[in-house]
């Protein structure tokens, strides 16, 4: 019985394994980012299939030793027989793949299945003379196209870099030309071409990448004539040197080279569009792009440049494209924190593209809108790892993807999973409009990663292009797309106006005579409270408050000496200003508030009560001492009456906002900050009509008031962290005595 039982439970353990996912074999882990920049694991797109290097392409085969290799008897020299220093990977259109095998000064072209196809190393120039390549760095190669009648031949492409050339070759590796450095009066003097990267357009321009060259990428023909300079990194100054190169003379700004753009480092093309990376700009900037979720293109460590050098690329992800999100340094024993520094960047299908950062041997993957799709990648030495800074180049080749690690002197191939391909397919349909078979698409990626906001996103827009404007909304709203939502939330608006256009005057009217109503109602009130005699209702010292919002000084005057405040007025007026804040908290529109961070009564009365009271304590002492006429009550007073405008006008604008677009809602911003401005005012004037006081000497005092309050800040952190010490001090007395006794 024993033995029947072990049987079954190895027999279950065995179906168990067999049952584990693929993505569990992989040493990394695939994730995406939160808007709140919290990693959300994914599953696997790719997974890692082989290693590839200079045993497994052949290149230790007697057959190839014997090919290449058979007269170096002969000049004493040995076989090159590993690859040294591969600096850049590229496939072609038919699955071929070619390695810029640096320090061996060759080319090396495999075919699609990784074995070697033959080796560019030495050649016959078009003077005629044996030649050999200096440290060629980057690769690019061209499909065969046809032009009329006629089939152009594709060609291979080698950034010779230490010899300050490209040579060209046919897709045999037969030599076809040398194209010559460029030459131009815009180059800086002393600038030495050494091209690093290459990429070709459909139309046989040539976008050069230099090791030295800060100007941008260099434009070219097919036989080297310059056509100018585009997509130069904006130059980065502080505030101190600009205002410093404002007192130098010509002489001296010649003189002092204060600013260097930086370089790019790699560089592809798809079409029309132009991907470029950089790994010198300066980390802060970067830092700050995605702190504040930029979506500037000014200070990206990549861009997309269209052919006249325009920075197009979209970034409407989260975060913008440019690697790693979490580059705090949290913990004391972090070795790799700071921006991501790229050294590639690939273009795969349905117009997705990766970049590679070396630091952290990681992949990251975007879409054409620059959402992040998966990232993945890891540092070791396991298959499917990088070494630490060996990631060098990306590449994709089909449904595989490449990635070269120049420190071990190989690239592994990663295969693409189930749920890459449902992704894939999902883009694909998306961009095809096939909309109902995107949607199917994006539910089966969320049945798979349920906290994948790029899929709400699809079937909003999905959604949306079928014009189901409601059911796109609450999609885009799952994925915190404040931008699609505007849009679609403006189609949707539209409609409703539409349908109620009539409604819309009636509403406004009825609106103004309101208001109008009311204003002339609370003026007949104070003009009747002013001369009946009688003691002050408590309505009526309400009331007031829209005379003196409208008539400060002679309102603050009578609120003083006529009695037409009162106490419990103002801490009504208190009550709806904590109300109108806390509906602002809570009432705002989706678009101002995505993410629905409320903050509660609590910190609401917290947030108000204690800047008023510090304040009108911070008045009182300082009015004190300067024969200010006001008391502790009658500051207090006035300064609620002046609170009022917030009230009515942070009110409507919080019920507005729920109505508005995107592109909209920097009116209310502007009409809050007239509110408070208004408030400030009325504090102002309020505070000088109560202590009596001329306007330069109001101003002096209520810029003391502002100091003063900074010291009763800083006097009660004092006292409470003394206070707390103290507490401190006496409960470690008591427990030791107790644990004495």
């Amino acid at each position: 019985m024993k033995k029947i039982t072990s049987v079954i439970c190895i027999i279950f353990a065995f179906i168990m394994v067999l049952a584990l996912p693929v993505g569990a074999a992989t040493p990394y882990q695939t994730y995406t980012y939160s808007i709140s920049g919290t990693a959300l694991y994914s599953p696997d797109a790719y997974v890692p299939a082989k290693s590839v290097d200079a045993a497994y392409i052949g290149l230790q085969d007697d057959a190839v030793i014997e090919k290449y290799y058979a007269d170096l008897e002969k000049k004493d020299l040995e076989p090159k027989l590993t690859i040294d220093n591969p600096t850049d990977l590229e496939v072609d259109d038919v699955g071929n793949v070619y390695i810029a095998d640096s320090n061996n000064n060759r080319i090396l072209v495999l075919d699609r299945y990784y074995k070697l196809k033959f080796i560019i190393e030495n050649f016959i120039n078009d003077q005629g003379v044996p030649d050999t390549f200096s440290k060629p760095q980057g690769v690019f190669i061209t499909a065969d196209k046809v032009v009329g009648d006629e089939v152009v031949p594709g060609r291979i492409f080698v950034c010779d870099t230490e010899a300050n050339r490209i040579v060209t070759f046919t897709r045999d590796g037969e030599f076809l030309a040398i194209i010559p450095a460029p030459e131009s009066e815009l180059f800086e003097e002393g600038d030495v071409y050494q091209p690093i990267a290459v990429a070709v357009d459909p139309y046989d321009r040539l976008y050069v990448v230099s090791k030295t060259t800060n100007q941008g990428v260099i434009v070219m023909t097919d036989s080297g004539d310059f056509t100018g300079f585009i997509g130069a990194q904006k130059a980065i100054i502080s505030a101190w040197d600009r205002v410093w190169r404002r007192f130098q003379t010509e002489e001296q700004r010649e003189g002092t080279q204060l600013i260097i753009p930086v370089t790019f480092n790699n560089i592809t093309v798809s079409g029309d569009f132009i991907y470029v990376t950089t790994a010198l700009i300066e980390e802060s900037k970067v830092l700050d792009s995605i702190k504040s979720k930029s979506k500037s293109g000014d200070y990206a460590p990549v861009k997309m440049l269209n052919a006249a050098g325009d920075e197009i690329m979209r970034r409407n992800g989260f975060y913008p494209p440019s690697g790693e999100v979490d580059v705090a340094k949290t913990h004391v024993s972090d070795e790799i924190f700071g921006a991501s520094v790229l050294t590639d960047v690939a273009v795969g299908p349905e117009k997705t593209w990766s970049i590679v950062d070396s630091e952290r041997s990681k992949v990251f993957t975007y879409d054409f809108d620059g959402n992040l799709l998966f990232a993945f990648g890891d540092i070791g030495s396991m298959l499917g790892n990088i070494s630490k800074e060996g990631l060098a180049a990306i590449v994709y080749q089909g449904d595989n993807m490449l990635l070269l690690d120049k420190q071990e002197s190989r690239f592994t191939v990663y295969e693409r999973t189930e749920y890459g391909d449902i992704l894939i397919d999902a883009l694909h349909n998306q961009n095809e409009r096939n909309y109902d078979a995107a949607i199917d698409d994006w539910m089966e990626i969320l049945k798979r990663n349920s906290n994948f906001d790029a899929a709400y996103i699809g079937i909003g827009n999905a959604l949306y292009r079928d014009h189901k404007l409601t059911e796109a909304l609450e999609y885009y709203e799952a994925a915190y797309d404040t931008e699609n939502y505007s849009v679609a939330y403006k189609d949707l608006r539209k409609e409703w106006l539409a349908s109620w256009i009539w409604l819309i005057p009636i509403v406004v009217i009825a609106i103004c005579i309101g208001c109008s109503k009311f204003l002339k109602f609370a003026n007949k009130v104070n003009k009747k409270a002013a001369t009946s005699g009688e003691k002050k209702t408590f309505g009526q010292e309400f009331l007031y408050v829209f005379h003196v919002i409208f008539h400060p000084f002679d309102g603050f005057w009578d609120l003083k000496h006529e009695k037409r405040g009162s106490l419990r007025a103002a801490l009504l007026i208190l009550g709806l200003t904590v109300a109108a804040f806390y509906y602002q908290a809570i009432g705002e529109g989706y678009l101002l508030n995505p993410q629905g961070i409320y903050t509660s009564l609590f910190g609401v009365i917290a947030s108000i009560g204690a800047p008023l009271a510090l304040w009108v304590i911070g008045n009182w002492c300082l009015t004190t001492l300067f024969d200010g006429e006001g008391s502790l009550k009658d500051i207090f007073i006035a300064t609620c009456y002046s609170l009022m405008p917030m009230v009515i006008i942070m009110i409507p604008t919080t019920i507005m906002s729920n109505f508005l677009i995107s592109a909209e809602l920097d009116i209310l911003a502007v009409i809050n900050v007239f509110a408070f401005i208004w408030t400030g005012i009325l504090i102002f004037f309020g505070m000088m009509v109560t202590h009596d006081y001329t306007m330069g000497k109001n101003f002096i005092t209520v810029l003391g008031t502002i100091v003063a309050m900074i010291c009763i800040m800083f006097i009660a952190l004092l006292f409470t962290t003394l206070l707390g010490k103290l507490v401190s001090f006496v409960t470690n007395i008591i427990t030791e005595i107790q644990f004495r006794m």
